[in-house]
C-alpha cells in the first residue's frame, strides 16, 4: 500500500518522510492553506528527495494552464492532486491526475462513480481518485474523517486513495474497512500546521503498513 505524507513545507520534513519509508509527499500550492509552499521552496524540497519518493503537487480550482505554468520549472513533479472543480486528464498533458472528492454520504460516492463513467466514455480516465472529508470551504488538512463504511464496497477500477482525518491511531481501522490502494495524511502527523512530527510520521507509516499486510495482503503492496 502506498503512503503519502501531505503538506510538506521544508526540506527537513521531506527528508524525514523519505527516511521513514514514505512513498510520496504532497506540496501544497494553495495560497490560503497553512501548508502553502511557493515555487522556490518546492524546488528546494524536491531536488533533495531520494529516488522513488514521489513529489505530488496539490492544487485547488484554478485553471489548468496556470498549473502547467507553475510546474514548468519543477521537473520532479509529475503528479497533480486536484481539489475543487475537476479538469479532464487531457488538460494536464504529461502529468498524472488525481482528482479529490469530498465524501460524507452515499450520494458523494455515486458522484465519483458518475465522474468515472464520464471519463471512460471520453477516454480520459485519471490515474487515481482520492476521497477526503467534506468540510465547507476547506480543501484537505481538516482533521475530519470520512464515514469509512460508505467506502467498504467501493471498488473503482483505478487506484483509490483514502484521506481525511487519518492518524497513527486510526489508520489501521481505516485500512481494514476501506482497503485502499493508498492513504494520505497531513494534520494527523503534525506538531503544528505545516510542521511534521517525526515520531507521529513513523508510527503512521508503521501502522498503515502493518494493517495493509494484515487486511489487504502482500500482493497489494
Amino acid at each position: 500500500m502506498r503512503i503519502k505524507i501531505c503538506g510538506i513545507t521544508n526540506e527537513a520534513d521531506g527528508q524525514s518522510v523519505a527516511e521513514l519509508g514514505g512513498d510520496a509527499i504532497g506540496l501544497n500550492f494553495y495560497e490560503k492553506s497553512p501548508r502553502f509552499v511557493d515555487g522556490a521552496t518546492a524546488q528546494a524540497i524536491t531536488s533533495n528527495l531520494p529516488p522513488f519518493v514521489e513529489p505530488v503537487g496539490v492544487f485547488v480550482n484554478g485553471l489548468p494552464e496556470r498549473v502547467l505554468q507553475e510546474l514548468e520549472n519543477l521537473k520532479e513533479i509529475r503528479t497533480v492532486q486536484w481539489h475543487g472543480a475537476r479538469p479532464r486528464a487531457s488538460a494536464l498533458p504529461g502529468y498524472r491526475l488525481i482528482p479529490v472528492f469530498p465524501v460524507c454520504e452515499a450520494d458523494d460516492v455515486a458522484e465519483i462513480e458518475k465522474y468515472l463513467v464520464d471519463c471512460r466514455s471520453s477516454g480520459q480516465v485519471p490515474s487515481a481518485v482520492m476521497v477526503d472529508a467534506r468540510v465547507a470551504g476547506q480543501y484537505g488538512g481538516t482533521g475530519k474523517t470520512i464515514p469509512w463504511p460508505l467506502l467498504a464496497d467501493f471498488r473503482p477500477d483505478i487506484p483509490l486513495i483514502l484521506a481525511g482525518g487519518l492518524t497513527p491511531d486510526n489508520v489501521a481501522e481505516a485500512v481494514r474497512i476501506v482497503r485502499p490502494y493508498g492513504v494520505d495524511v497531513a494534520s494527523g502527523v503534525e506538531s503544528s500546521p505545516g510542521l511534521k512530527d517525526r515520531a507521529k510520521v513513523s508510527r503512521f507509516i508503521a501502522n498503515a503498513r502493518e494493517a495493509a499486510e494484515k487486511y489487504i495482503g502482500p500482493s497489494r503492496n
